[in-house]
Order: C-alpha cells, then structure tokens, then sequence
C-alpha cells in the first residue's frame, strides 16, 4: 500500500518553488464548483484503467476520463488512446485556464478520486508527448486533497500544496524534468474529489 502523506492538510509547506507551482485558491466561484463536481461526476463515462506493476496488471485507484481535439493529432502513433469530445463544461474551463496559463490547450485528463483510498503515485508526466517544459492547468473539485512534490535527485527534499474545492494549480518551468508529485491516500474520511489536467499535447 502506498504511504500516507507526510504534510499536514491546511495551507502549504514553506517555501513552495514559485518556479515551478503557481497556486490560486477560489479561482472558481464556490456555487460553480459545486455544480461542475456534481455534473462531472454523473455525466462523464468514468473508466478503471488496468496498468502493469512489475510482473502483474492491477486497476488504478481512481477513475479516469480523457477529452480532446480530434483533429491535428496522431493518437496511435504517440501511444495514447483517442479522447473524447470536448463537453460544453469542459471547454467553458478551457477557456478559464489558458488565459492565466498562457497557452491553448488540446486535451485534458478528469480524474475521479471517489474517497481517501483512491491516490495518484509518485511519478512525473511524460514530457515527449507535450515538448519541454510543458505547462499543465490542473483545477480541483470536491473534497481537499494535498498535492506533494519532491526532487528525483533528492526525496528529502519536498512540498505541499493543499489543493481546494475551485483551486487552480499550474504545473510549469522543469517540474516534469526535475520533481515527482503524487495524491496520496489518506486514513482521513474524505468525500469525492475531481481534477482535471489541462495539457498541450504536441504531435
């Protein structure tokens, strides 16, 4: 079993690299927030991904859902499967993010953490799909989950965010190159969490 977070649940730890997370609390107004959880969750075509884990395939611990441009991209040839259409929520998001963000984006991946036992381990996204450096706009929805980063080179080294209910977390700079983060599971009763990552994939 993964382990438990190591940071509390209120606030960040000190020093959060600027360089690398930009985090804005509220940037989705709470009765919005409430309405995309509920919508999201009951309208979107979850699946449980089977994934192999050294010599065996397990289900990953959360539910997830992939949406994007279905043209100007070769799918087959970057090893991703073909998304589904952008939803009118989902595009009203799009449209949100990529002001602060900086960048249009062509995709994003929901995930659907249904209670504390569903979690996301350490890992860094792959940055040959989406160029160097790439900037990802991950908003929350649902019940309060911390998000930890630490260096690859160095685990002692680490941070926390606590991402809330219409929080917007940008992913930048050489976060993918040089930090792992992860969601992880909580012996904490906590309620349903959505997020979703906005990305630019490049092929």
């Amino acid at each position: 079993m993964e382990q438990l977070s190591f940071f509390g649940y209120s606030g960040q730890t000190p020093g959060l690299p600027a360089d690398v997370l930009d985090y804005r609390p509220g940037f989705i107004h709470q009765y919005k927030s409430d309405f995309l959880l509920e919508t999201l969750i009951d309208r979107t075509p979850w699946q449980q991904k089977l994934v192999k884990m050294y010599d065996r395939e397990v289900l990953t611990p959360r539910l997830t859902a992939w949406y994007g441009d279905m043209q100007g991209i070769d799918y087959d040839s970057l090893g991703k499967s073909t998304p589904l259409e952008w939803t009118p929520e989902l595009l009203e998001l799009k449209k949100m993010v990529e002001p602060v963000s900086g960048i249009t984006f062509n995709s994003v991946l929901l995930n659907y953490y249904r209670d504390g036992l569903d979690s996301v381990a350490w890992h860094s996204d792959k940055e040959t799909v989406m160029g160097s450096h790439p900037i990802i706009a991950s908003v929350s929805f649902g019940s309060v989950r911390s998000f930890d980063i630490r260096k690859k080179q160095d685990h002692r080294e680490k941070h926390s965010v606590r991402l809330e209910h219409g929080s917007l977390l940008i992913m930048k700079g050489d976060l993918q190159a040089r930090w792992e983060h992860r969601i992880a599971k909580t012996t904490q009763k906590t309620g349903p969490r959505i997020n979703l990552t906005f990305r630019k994939i490049v092929g």
